[in-house]
């Protein structure tokens, strides 16, 4: 099992596993994926209802690239964990 990561550790190139659990009527269902960070922040839905910011829902998203190249987007809650696998490499000059 990786560490687990806070969201402000998340890092483009960094390898991470999503754990996910969803509630269902009897116990849980849980969905896990791998890959290579390329991104993560906030990002607003077309939610009318949510009178957030921008009469939007704003959501924790993280978009990973997974070892067959497939790319995957995961809004993230309180029921994620995401685990630290590997850190993303010294970048080539630094």
């Amino acid at each position: 099992m990786g560490k687990a990561l806070l969201s402000h550790e998340y890092r483009p190139g960094q390898r991470v596993r999503i754990v996910q659990q969803l509630a269902r009527v009897k116990g849980a269902t849980t969905t896990t994926v791998e890959g290579v960070v390329r991104r993560f922040g906030q990002q607003k839905t077309g939610s009318w209802f949510a009178h957030g910011r921008d009469d939007k829902l704003w959501l924790d998203r993280i978009e990973l690239q997974k070892s067959d190249g497939e790319l995957v987007v995961v809004n993230l809650d309180q029921y994620s964990r995401v685990e630290l696998l590997e850190e993303a490499p010294e970048s080539a000059g630094a």
